[in-house]
């Protein structure tokens, strides 16, 4: 199974340009998209689940263009959206037995054991009579998972799954996750949390303004901070001039002041001791020169 992503662009009519020739390859396994929210990861995943066409490019499914195999491609798929919503009225099983339904079991029978199977697989069977519209934050995700998995696709995708959910429930969901991608399919996992990325993703890609910034392993880009990450203690006047310099990913109060990390290249005049990167560092560091460098490019065209 295998997504192709060819010079993807998506300009809307307002004007603004979310996706800016996208390519990207995207291989079985779990795969992180990762950047800022107005990135344009909401607008790339909606164009894959085909309920967006492209302005330019194309999206290659297997083979099969996007733009014009959207029935054959729909069946492949399993989609959770950033805003998923419930039916009021409807119990947990009586939900996903619709969804069931949409997804094409006709058969009464088989589709009651693939609910019930399904809802096991997710922790809710023990909440199956209950409102679906009264489960917890955590609980609906599961939910919506569910929902995406009842027709056993080849390709999952999922946007912003962990938003709004306590550290337990994203743990729980990450986990979750990692289990079904053993399992020959593609999964996609859209997110500006960078935990999400780092626990659970082999490749992943960075957006940034419609553009791919990166795009490689999450060791990769860690690779790419070594000797940029600053630990020092500093007072409240050196922390306005350091904040002003530099990005600082962290800040404890101490009795001297403040204890930060510094993302920078140098942190001259001051001075730290070098700090083992993380995924969260590589990303702010990369992000900043990524913008600094556009900003550069775009000063020396209107020159």
């Amino acid at each position: 199974m295998r997504i192709e992503i060819q010079n993807l662009s998506k300009r809307y009519p307002n004007g603004n340009k979310a996706l800016d020739s996208v390519n990207l390859t995207i291989d079985s396994g779990m795969f992180g998209l990762l950047g800022p929210n107005g990135a344009g990861k909401s607008t790339l995943m909606r164009i894959l689940v085909t309920l967006l066409e492209p302005s330019e490019g194309m999206v290659l499914v297997d083979g099969l263009d996007a733009s014009k195999h959207r029935q054959e491609i729909r069946k492949m798929l399993g989609y959770l959206p950033q805003d998923f919503r419930f039916f009021s009225n409807l119990t947990t099983f009586e939900f996903l037995d619709y969804g069931a339904r949409l997804s094409g079991m006709k058969d009464s029978k088989t589709r009651k054991n693939a609910v019930g199977k399904m809802l096991e697989t997710v922790g809710l069977y023990e909440a199956r009579d209950r409102k679906a519209n009264k489960l917890s934050g955590g609980m609906k995700r599961r939910l919506g998972i569910a929902q995406a998995l009842i027709n056993d696709p080849k390709i999952i995708i999922v946007d912003e799954p962990t938003t709004g959910l306590d550290p337990e429930e994203r743990i729980r969901f990450r986990n979750l996750l990692s289990t079904i991608s053993a399992n020959d399919v593609i999964i996609i996992l859209s997110t500006h949390i960078v935990a999400d990325i780092s626990s659970t993703c082999r490749n992943m890609a960075l957006l940034s303004n419609g553009k791919v910034a990166f795009n490689g392993s999450p060791e990769d880009l860690v690779s790419s901070s070594n000797g940029k990450i600053w630990k020092m203690t500093v007072n409240n006047d050196e922390m306005d001039r350091i904040s002003a310099l530099f990005p600082i990913t962290t800040t404890i109060p101490v009795d001297e002041g403040w204890e930060i990390e510094v993302v920078a290249d140098d942190p001259s005049p001051f001075k730290g001791l070098p700090v083992e990167p993380n995924l969260e560092h590589a990303y702010v560091y990369f992000m900043d020169k990524y913008v600094q460098k556009n900003i550069e490019v775009i000063i020396d065209q209107e020159d």
